[in-house]
């Protein structure tokens, strides 16, 4: 059994650190009226929201997101107010609600950029095993796979630092009013079942530029206690989106699709995870045959025929028959891996004749598809319930069209009808999940993730 003791004196000499952290004197003697025999704080967590925590409640933080798509860096900078995500008030009311007297969060600033060419490409080569090897060095470049994760991890906290001095700019907003950025990192590998996910930034430099603090890395600790480290936005979603009244499913298209279910009463648990490829294989695909970098408002795969049974065979992959909580990434779905489907079909369907606009209509079917066979596994045709799309894939208008004809009993529209636009959802989110962490709250959801228990996530880089 646990000595209760050592438990107080853990708790002592943790928050004793904390002030002394944060230069508020003697930090043993300054704990000692929280801690002593009659004080109410019975927790580790009851002390410090009366202490150094107490100001993170509802201050201004930024968010930053880079996804699997690799089309850039989305900024916001938003506040939060002192309710959002209390396990109380959780479901009472969402960011939409009418009459509330105070929102749970206000988005005051936005900012988006493009990845620097070369900061791209060399990402990119990062994603895959060994795909640095194609890449020709110019003058004083790397010439090895670590020295090239090395080199990207300066130039990506370079240029996310560059990203949030001009937000801040651009906004009048002092650095010294944000408490926090959190910032993801880009995925470079997600290995889930060997136990890891590598998220690449130098928070130390964002910290240094900027002159706020950075909360990063946040997937790993979910690991450590047996998660997937992914995906982790729908307790932003539970926080922000929850509803009493009717099932609500938000369905994120990055890169790759992820689902998160919101169960009506708020009693049931949330169930979230990735269902499949989105904008990688649309993008990558794009890119591959046209000048463009992506399929705008999906025109190019509306031209194109779905090839059946180029579809059924894509579906045949084991990840989507695979129960959850699972998680997936560039390392499973990439152009490679397509590129291979089609040499098989191709070997298998010798006079089956498609163009490659058919392919692209086929693989906006495959995200449509995977993703509402999975959605339609939580809606009943008797009860009312929306499905909320964000992420780019959202502004995709013939992959919405597709989804709404494999979603008859629900209603497709995009996160703006819930007040936050698509586009910001997710960097958001890791607004939300660095609040979390300086507060000392969990962020994670152990019955989306896998994890054996709720922890707090990320590190911090004090300014």
């Amino acid at each position: 059994m646990t000595n209760p003791a050592s438990i107080a004196d853990t708790e002592h000499n943790a928050i004793a650190d904390l002030l002394m952290n944060n230069g508020l004197g003697n930090g043993s003697d300054d704990i000692d009226d929280l801690t002593d025999d009659n004080s109410n704080y019975a927790t580790l967590t009851d002390a410090l929201e009366q202490t150094v925590f107490e100001s993170f409640d509802d201050g201004l933080y930024i968010g930053m997101m880079s996804g699997t798509s690799l089309d850039g860096m989305d900024a916001v900078i938003c506040q939060f107010n002192h309710d959002m995500g209390d396990k109380e008030t959780t479901n009472k009311e969402s960011i939409s609600d009418e009459g509330s007297s105070q929102p749970p969060m206000q988005l005051l600033a936005t900012y988006s950029q493009d990845f620097p060419p070369r900061l791209r490409e060399v990402l990119l080569a990062l994603c895959q095993p060994n795909g640095v090897n194609q890449l020709v060095p110019e003058a004083d470049e790397p010439t090895s796979e670590l020295d090239w994760f090395g080199w990207a991890s300066r130039e990506y906290a370079e240029f996310a630092s560059e990203v949030v001095n001009t937000l801040l700019q651009q906004a009048d907003i002092d650095a010294e009013s944000v408490l926090a950025i959190g910032c993801h990192g880009q995925t470079v590998r997600h290995r889930p079942q060997m136990g890891f996910s590598l998220q690449l930034v130098d928070a130390n430099i964002i910290a240094e530029r900027t002159g706020i603090s950075v909360v990063s890395d946040f997937r790993r600790r979910d690991m450590a206690v047996g998660g997937q480290g992914a995906p982790l936005v729908p307790a932003f979603h539970q926080a922000l989106f929850g509803t009493s009244d009717n099932t609500r499913v938000i369905l994120n298209l990055g890169g790759i699709a992820n689902i998160t279910v919101l169960p009506a009463d708020g009693k049931d648990q949330v169930v979230g995870y990735d269902t499949g490829p989105a904008n990688l294989l649309l993008d990558a695909w794009t890119a591959l045959h046209n000048d463009n970098s992506y399929d705008a408002s999906g025109a190019w795969a509306q031209s194109g025929k779905i090839i059946e049974p180029l579809l059924e065979q894509l579906l045949a992959h084991p990840f989507f028959t695979q129960p959850h909580p699972k998680s997936t990434g560039r390392e499973v779905f990439n152009l490679a891996w397509l590129q291979d489907e089609l040499q098989t079909f191709d070997q298998a369907s010798v006079y089956t004749r498609y163009s490659s606009a058919d392919v692209q209509a086929t693989l906006t079917e495959l995200t449509a598809i995977s993703a509402s066979a999975q959605i339609n596994n939580f809606i009943t045709t008797d009860k009312n319930s929306s499905v909320s799309v964000c992420g780019g894939g959202a502004l995709n208008d013939y992959l919405m069209t597709r989804l709404q004809a494999h979603l008859p009993h629900s209603t497709v529209m995009t996160t703006d009808h819930l007040g936050l636009a698509p586009t910001w959802v997710e960097a958001v989110a890791f607004a939300w999940l660095a609040r979390q962490t300086l507060m000392g709250e969990t962020g994670n959801l152990p019955a989306v993730t896998g994890a054996n228990k709720g922890v707090v996530l990320g590190q911090v880089c004090f300014a």
